[in-house]
């Protein structure tokens, strides 16, 4: 027989310390989607959302690898269910990386010549001083800034 699916979610300890910080991001997110992008170019209506969902990763990260505050059960719950993106995590924690704004910034395939985004390029190597990334809104997220 096969196994009856309900919606009930086991939280695990510690959820109801990080579950508020984790419902305001969420409605962050939710507000950037439905902000109206009248006069913005087509790229810039999803930088609030990049920004949100990196901002949630950030979190679960640093309460995790820095802080150490919650537990492994935890930080496996946040990923599987995702309120943190497990591909960003798993760069950040690589040298070079820790800094990364998206996972779309590093891949050769989306930019021009084959190479990574011009955020990813240290600040007193550019020249130009400020850019924006087209596909975040980074302004400079290479590690060595």
């Amino acid at each position: 027989m096969p196994k009856v699916r309900t919606n009930r979610v086991k939280y695990p300890n510690g959820w109801e310390l990080i579950e508020p910080t984790l419902r305001d991001l969420e409605t962050k997110m939710r507000e950037a989607e439905q902000e109206t992008h009248e006069g913005k170019r087509k790229c810039e209506t999803l930088w609030p959302i990049f920004r949100a969902a990196h901002q949630k990763s950030r979190y679960v990260f640093d309460l995790y690898y820095r802080r150490k505050e919650i537990s492994k059960e935890l930080y496996e719950f946040c990923l599987d269910q995702g309120y943190a993106d497990r591909n960003l995590i798993a760069k950040w924690r690589k040298p070079g990386y820790e800094r990364l704004c998206c996972l779309r910034c590093m891949q050769p395939r989306d930019h021009n010549f084959a190479t990574t985004c011009v955020c990813r390029v240290p600040k007193h190597l550019r020249e130009e001083k400020v850019i924006e990334c087209v596909h975040c809104g980074c302004r400079g997220c290479a590690s060595g800034d």
